[in-house]
């Protein structure tokens, strides 16, 4: 990659993702394989949490006037009943940090995250932890981070810890390696930082979506787990437009990460509940990563997505990320289908 004008706010943000990555793999490390509770999500809120102290308090250090949009608040960690949960959370930002701050330091560095944001001003954008379900299962999860501006992704930074260099179609949720960070600069082109030991950076190598323009010989991507009809209306999709592949099913952004690598060439969210707007944050560092390498990003009716419109994608439906070749053909396919659905057919 070519040294991008944004180059400060680039460097700042995959230094922080990789600080955020070392407090994952340390929590993850404190969960016993196939022993947690799938009620207990308590190791998952203390590297949301911890993450997000650790980013807030990064990006005010080196951009003082940038607000964040972040998913977590600290309102309950203010209250006695949660003092256990906020000192594991403060110790685990101890350990990226080298200092042991003052809880309340703690508290104010995650509200960060719930500022008042003008969405057409400059402002990051967090998820700390995407993909729940998988950081828990010890697969396949994601840190993301964004910088915005007037509605418009400049920065997008995806640490993808426990993601393989190559899919294993036979185990593609399954950890090998030590991860990857995808980044992009708009206009710049996206790259893979490969992480080694200690999450040093290994290297780093410019990436482009797949070639393929036939759907037949294409791969693609879904969520782990959905509902049965969003599964169902997917399934749907894929077979009109000829995709004859079996899906890899891989929670949180990683899906955007493996398009913008060229090893699926299609992802495709969608729900059919007509209130559901999908989340800034669980898009924003994705879909720029996927444009930069030359893919392309609408939602389920070829709307570019409008990251103006507050913490919701309020203009928008759904999301389809393809490596641009057979886009139209998708985007078709999803209104056929739709409209078969709503007709009861």
């Amino acid at each position: 990659m070519k040294i991008p004008m944004l180059d400060t706010e680039l460097a700042v943000a995959v230094e922080t993702v990789r600080s955020a990555v070392r407090i994952c793999r340390d929590v993850q490390a404190e969960i016993a394989p196939g022993r947690w509770d799938k009620e207990d999500r308590t190791p998952v809120t203390v590297a949301d949490l911890a993450v997000q102290a650790v980013v807030g308090r990064a990006l005010h250090e080196r951009f003082p006037d940038d607000p964040l949009m972040a998913e977590e608040g600290s309102g309950e960690l203010r209250t006695p009943a949660w003092g256990e949960l906020l000192a594991r959370v403060t110790d685990h930002v101890a350990m990226v940090r080298h200092e042991h701050p003052d809880p309340s330091a703690i508290l104010d560095w995650i509200e960060r995250g719930q500022q008042s944001i003008d969405a057409r001003a400059r402002y990051w954008v967090l998820d700390p932890v995407d993909g729940t379900k998988g950081f828990l299962r010890k697969e396949q999860y994601a840190i993301a981070l964004a910088l915005v501006e007037r509605g418009e992704i400049l920065v997008g930074v995806l640490a993808c810890p426990n993601l393989p260099a190559v899919l294993d179609r036979d185990r593609s949720s399954k950890t090998t390696g030590h991860g990857q960070i995808y980044a992009a600069v708009r206009g710049y082109g996206a790259e893979r930082i490969e992480l080694g030991p200690g999450d040093a950076i290994a290297a780093r190598t410019p990436i482009r979506v797949s070639p393929i323009s036939d759907p037949g010989l294409a791969r693609w991507c879904e969520r782990v787990e959905s509902s049965d009809r969003n599964h169902d209306l997917t399934a749907q999709v894929v077979e009109r437009i000829g995709i004859r592949a079996a899906p890899d099913r891989l929670d949180s952004q990683a899906k955007y990460a493996v398009v913008a690598r060229g090893e699926s060439a299609l992802y495709l969210r969608h729900s059919l509940n007509p209130r559901y707007r999908e989340k800034v944050w669980d898009h924003a560092a994705g879909v720029l990563v996927t444009q930069e390498a030359g893919g392309r990003v609408t939602d389920v009716f070829g709307r570019p997505l409008n990251f103006s419109q507050g913490r919701e994608l309020a203009a928008n439906r759904g999301i389809i990320a393809t490596n641009g070749l057979f886009h139209n053909r998708v985007l078709d396919a999803v209104r056929e289908v739709l409209k078969h659905l709503s007709e009861g057919t």
